[in-house]
């Protein structure tokens, strides 16, 4: 009777055992360090586009000045913009956690309405990020 309870508990002892050691060997080296996850080399973050201004389907201007912050971003010249496929050039100030980053509109765009894109071209691709908003552009 005693042999069964004994050998019912080395069963559940070296399960426990043979799982913690396998948990041990498949997570060791997942800090920032090694780049084993997170947002180390093999992981990433992707960038987040955010406080868009004018706000959604506004109407401005021809040639008005927008702006957005940019997270997760490493440097601001992965960050594109086009308004209607026309590209923008924008500037970027670096506010220690994010980019801000300021644009003006196509002077030629009247009338219509247009979608400022944004996209940032990360080192690899899958981290890339993309977003935008509409905005009406009047006539003057």
């Amino acid at each position: 009777m005693k042999t069964p309870r004994l050998l019912a508990i080395f069963f559940l002892l070296s399960c426990f055992t043979i799982g913690a050691s396998h948990a041990a060997e498949h997570h060791s080296g997942h800090g920032t360090s090694s780049g084993g996850g997170g947002a180390g080399e093999n992981g990433c973050l992707k960038p987040q586009l955010t406080k868009f201004l004018p706000a959604n389907l506004a109407t401005v201007a021809p040639g008005s000045a927008f702006s957005f912050w940019a997270f997760n971003v490493e440097k601001p010249e992965q960050i594109k913009v086009t308004v209607k496929t026309v590209p923008v050039e924008v500037t970027t100030e670096d506010k220690d956690s994010f980019f801000l980053v300021k644009g003006n509109l196509p002077a030629e765009l009247v009338n219509t309405t247009a979608r400022i894109n944004i996209k940032v071209n990360a080192k690899i691709p899958r981290c890339n990020g993309e977003n935008g908003w509409l905005v009406k552009i009047s006539e003057q």
